[in-house]
């Protein structure tokens, strides 16, 4: 029996494909005008910076938000290398201990929890990701948090809630994956710290 198609995947992941290559065109073009006499200039790194930053976004919403198929695969280099562009001159900084190659789908439920992380850490922190053979554990430390408790209650409802906004869509598709995967999540919340394992 064939799977129904993800039509909200399908089209994240048609924006993040059609996006990539022109962002990547920029990014040439960029470099390109470093090396004529004079490029080094402040104007020119903060659009290198930006195009940097809009690629490891795009690159990380299409992980997170496009289509993965059940057998689909992902190598922990390419992971490493979207979680590093990422925080280049961020607020939360990530360690991430796996197996060399990975499901894709359970990537990307990882990459939806992150999302959540990182709106509890609005004042920066740090996050480890660790797949062991008894499951994934992530486990956000920082300073302060910011917890909205209706958020995480989603974690637990399948649904969204009426008035949520794109801002938390991340909160609204973690139990719709839990339930595709067959998995349960534990969710511990902390003053400083949030331990999250599926």
């Amino acid at each position: 029996m064939t799977e129904t198609p993800d039509i909200a995947a399908l089209i994240a992941s048609r924006i993040c494909h059609d996006l990539i290559s022109p962002i990547g065109a920029i990014g040439n073009g960029v470099e390109l005008l470093t090396m004529e006499p004079g490029g080094q200039r402040p104007e020119i790194a903060l659009i290198s910076e930006s195009v940097a930053n809009a690629n490891a976004r795009i690159r990380f919403f299409r992980i997170s938000f496009g289509a993965a198929g059940g057998d689909q695969r992902i190598a922990r280099s390419e992971v490493l290398s979207v979680l590093t562009d990422l925080t280049r001159g961020g607020r939360v900084g990530y360690a991430w201990t796996s197996a060399a190659e990975l499901p894709r789908r359970e990537v990307r439920l990882a990459f939806l929890l992150l999302q959540c992380l990182e709106t509890a850490m609005a004042y920066g922190g740090k996050v480890q990701v660790t797949q062991a053979a008894t499951g994934w554990t992530i486990l956000a430390e920082a300073p302060r948090l910011k917890l909205d408790p209706g958020l995480w209650e989603i974690l637990a409802q399948p649904g969204a809630p009426a008035g949520l906004g794109a801002n938390h869509v991340h909160f609204a598709m973690v139990p719709d994956e839990l339930a595709r995967q067959g998995r349960r999540l534990v969710t511990e919340l902390g003053e400083t710290s949030i331990r999250l394992a599926f």
